[in-house]
């Protein structure tokens, strides 16, 4: 009996353990990131101005 409810328990864990990550990325039905780009201002070696536009999304 106690090896029936030992196992019982091991299964019951290795299912828990499965099902939360598969639930971690679900956002629901209509989910859109909200998006909007960034602009970063860096100099080169010469010393002239680079500005990279860099797309940030939540």
């Amino acid at each position: 009996m106690r090896k029936f409810i030992v196992s019982a328990a091991v299964a019951l864990v290795a299912a828990v353990s499965f099902a939360a990550p598969s639930q971690a990325g679900y956002y629901g039905y209509d989910y859109q990131p909200y998006c909007f780009i960034k602009k970063i201002k860096s100099y080169d070696y010469y010393g002239n101005v680079v500005i990279k536009r860099i797309k940030v999304c939540r």
